[in-house]
């Protein structure tokens, strides 16, 4: 049974500091890592307890205890005073770029000597760690032991430092030559039926070199397959924005939070996912800027910010942030702003006009009758229902809406993750047309990237739909004609190596396994192909669910110093705002067998094309200057690229939205009249969201702590309502297993075994748990419309006690 006390025993941490490998932690033994008859190596982290402690959730985020939780990580992995050197380069003029979120830094001179919070620290720990992962290293541990550990474990072990192959029949990877592995990749590659049986996939940590680098080989390769990860996060956003303002990307800069009036945030939690976004909202809140929190859970980081550069903050006195807290049922965000528009129609008519902007709307929208007939279509009883919010709360924020332009609407995975999920966003621009609060200061669209640099990758060409004008430039400037058939996005790709349509998977990047939909479903699809690579710095779980052959090809990190022929290299990133700006790792290499993200992509190009190609690759990849210069002549908006990017705080690109330019194919921006959708689970089911813990960056797992929600030594917990806890007979802290509501792919029942059942304020009929250890539920099929995004926030299920 699980403990029922908070002074429950608890597995002893295993030490924790000094090189080399952590030691295993209590477990499961190297005799039973399988989960299949056919001996594959386990899919997700194994099923164990850690030992709960169970706390209050926090009321405030940051303080004196992100600051020492901060310098523990850092103290454990890189040393104190070494790790607080790498720490003041971090986001500085001249250092290097954070490899976690995509939030802005301020202009250069505003910045401070710490321009990194609680997860940025702990990233930068993790990828400066003492610890190596080496030859030895897999010659002590098989896969199927290192399957049997969580992915804590995995990342707590070090980095990379050599190239390393699993090869056909064998339980260990071996080392491998640098020019055995690109042999061994472009065999594989130049095998293959069509360029089309191929994936190559990326994360959104790759830097704008590197991608535009990748994207040139792939399509000269002869494939548009180019799967990342805004297919698993923000497509939603890209394809609703650009729909409807003409641009992919949000409008707003910093300035324009020094100038609003009321900032949503709606379907995120900045003091986990972004932190640094509390300095950027804690200014608002202290010019006179109001904050709304829309959410099904009540996140620290919505609610307070304790400084911790502050007196007042290192004292643990917050600045309060959201003034209003609407918990919103899962998905109910559409409805939610639907009832926004209705009420401001309404509030429109009571004061005689003056709060719909007729005039924006004559001069610059499309579709505002169709739109207006579908409010008024949706009914107040379904907008309170489909919400969860009353009808008084939606029209007492409304009429805060008509008393100000200056709005800047924000969100995240909250919202991108549903069937609806474009519509959702799409309803949220609806809201802001309407008050005229778009391309104006304070006031715009802001949707919060997760990954570093993953908005660069898409504008450097990591799309498998990119237009053909785009194309056309590529080809022009290389020689080439590119292939003009779309590729595979995440699920596509997913389906198509499941299916044996395609054979070889290639990751620039990431953890692709656990970031995806339906793990047991994606787990078959990559062990049926025939090989697999990572280019990867850190142990995870894809290097160890593979292909009948794996390589591991390890890279640089952000915060290390790259010397090439023509001397020491920068790369550069483009962040949520759009702001270009350059990252120079500053710091000695892990290894001396690493190579950079563009040298291996170049090497790769050439083992692969051979004579096929007359891209001078080398060439280009001993002064990555070259690589700008042709960016400059490919991608619009990088006129003068390296005189620009060498600029104090890199400079912006062109974002017509701004200026109430709407690239559109009628130069307007477009209210949309979209039924309202989303998943109503049935009776004895629950509506279940992933979210992240405290302490982990996307995939990336540093602990089993969530402090901020109270949760201590454990991550395999889902947070229910009380009242539904009740219903189903549940007391807590029982262990349950939360079981889908339709077979997967593979006919076997969808089941996320032995979760600890935690009581939490969230609405009746939601839950929450941890991804990657939910991401089993995630349905292969169940994605957004238009966006093909996986459902992650939207799974119905059913909670019963565990059998085991």
């Amino acid at each position: 049974m699980p403990p029922d006390r908070d002074d429950s025993p608890t597995r002893t941490p295993p030490p924790a500091s000094g090189p080399g490998p952590e030691p295993a932690p209590e477990g499961p033994s190297p005799a039973d890592p399988f989960d299949d008859e056919h001996g594959h190596p386990a899919d997700e982290p194994p099923a164990e307890f850690s030992g709960l402690h169970l706390g209050r959730p926090e009321h405030k985020a940051a303080g004196p205890e992100a600051v020492y939780h901060a310098m523990k990580k850092v103290s454990r992995e890189a040393g104190l005073v070494r790790g607080l050197t790498i720490l003041t380069r971090v986001n500085q003029d001249g250092g290097f770029d954070c490899p976690s979120c995509a939030w802005p830094d301020p202009d250069p001179a505003e910045r401070t000597r710490f321009e990194f919070c609680e997860n940025g620290a702990k990233a930068v720990a993790s990828e400066t760690t003492t610890r190596r992962v080496d030859r030895s290293f897999f010659a002590r541990h098989s896969v199927a032991e290192l399957a049997a550990h969580d992915d804590a474990w995995l990342d707590a072990q070090g980095r990379l430092t050599e190239p390393m192959a699993l090869l056909p029949g064998a339980d260990h990877y071996q080392p491998i030559s640098w020019e055995e592995a690109f042999r061994l990749i472009a065999g594989e590659l130049n095998a293959l039926a069509t360029p089309d049986e191929a994936v190559f996939y990326t994360s959104g940590r790759t830097s704008n070199e590197a991608a535009f680098l990748y994207q040139l080989f792939v399509r000269q390769y002869g494939t548009n397959n180019l799967p990342d990860c805004s297919n698993l996060c923000h497509e939603s956003s890209g394809a609703a924005l650009g729909m409807t303002l003409g641009v992919g990307k949000g409008s707003v800069r910093l300035d324009d939070f020094k100038q609003a009036e009321l900032i949503l945030l709606v379907g995120q939690n900045p003091g986990t996912n972004h932190p640094r976004m509390l300095t950027t909202l804690e200014g608002a809140v202290r010019r006179g800027a109001k904050l709304v929190a829309i959410n099904p859970l009540k996140e620290a980081g919505l609610l307070a910010f304790a400084h911790p550069q502050h007196v007042r903050g290192m004292l643990g006195i917050p600045t309060a942030l959201a003034d209003t807290y609407l918990q919103v049922k899962i998905n109910g965000d559409q409805a939610l702003f639907r009832g926004l528009a209705r009420a401001l129609f309404e509030e429109d008519r009571r004061r005689g006009g003056g709060v719909i902007d007729l005039a924006f709307i004559e001069q610059y929208t499309a579709g505002f009758d169709a739109f207006r007939d579908a409010v008024f279509a949706s009914p107040w009883a379904e907008i309170e229902r489909r919400g969860g919010i009353d009808r008084a709360r939606i029209e007492a924020l409304a009429r805060r809406l008509a008393d100000t332009d200056r709005i800047i609407a924000c969100w995240a995975m909250g919202l991108t993750q549903h069937r609806n999920a474009v519509a959702t966003i799409q309803e949220i621009v609806n809201v802001l047309l309407l008050r005229g609060a778009i391309g104006k200061p304070g006031a715009g669209v802001c949707p919060v990237r997760g990954h570093s640099n993953v908005q660069g990758d898409r504008t450097m060409g990591i799309w498998e739909r990119m237009p053909d004008p785009w194309l056309d430039r590529l080809g022009a400037e290389f020689g080439f004609e590119p292939p003009r058939r779309h590729g595979f996005d995440v699920v596509q790709a997913i389906r198509a190596m499941h299916e044996g349509r395609a054979h070889v998977f290639f990751g620039l990047g990431g953890n692709f396994l656990s970031a995806s939909p339906d793990t047991h479903y994606t787990a078959e699809a990559l062990r049926r192909c025939r090989l697999t690579a990572q280019v990867s710095t850190k142990l995870n779980r894809s290097h160890l669910v593979t292909g009948k052959t794996a390589v591991i090809l390890p890279c640089l990190g952000r915060s290390e110093r790259d010397i090439q022929a023509g001397g020491e290299q920068f790369v550069s990133v483009e962040n949520s705002m759009g702001i270009v700006h350059p990252s120079h790792g500053p710091f000695p290499p892990a290894s001396p067998h690493l190579l950079s993200e563009p040298v291996i992509i170049a090497r790769l190009a050439r083992a692969v094309l051979g004579d096929r190609t007359t891209v001078a690759w080398e060439w280009l990849v001993e002064d990555y200057d070259r690589i700008r210069e042709a960016i400059e002549r490919v991608v619009p908006g990088f006129l003068d690229y390296n005189a620009r990017v060498r600029l104090p705080g890199g400079f912006p690109l062109d974002h017509p939205v701004r200026d109430r330019r709407f690239p559109t194919r009628d130069g307007k921006a477009h209210f949309t009249a979209s039924p309202l959708g989303g998943v109503e689970p049935g009776p004895g089911q629950l509506l279940l969201m992933t979210i992240r813990s405290h302490d982990q960056f996307n995939t990336t797992v540093y602990g089993r702590d969530d402090r901020y929600r109270g949760i201590h030594n454990e991550r395999r917990v889902v947070f229910l309502n009380p009242d539904d806890m009740t219903a189903l007979g549940l007391s807590e802290r029982q262990a349950v297993d939360l079981t889908g509501t339709s077979p997967d792919g593979l006919g076997r029942p969808r089941v996320a075994r032995r979760f600890l059942a935690i009581p939490y304020d969230i609405p009746r009929g939601c839950a929450a748990a941890y991804f990657p250890e939910a991401n089993v539920l995630v349905p292969i099929d169940e994605t957004a419309e238009i966006s093909n995004t996986p459902a992650s926030k939207s799974i119905t299920i059913t909670v019963s006690p565990s059998a085991e």
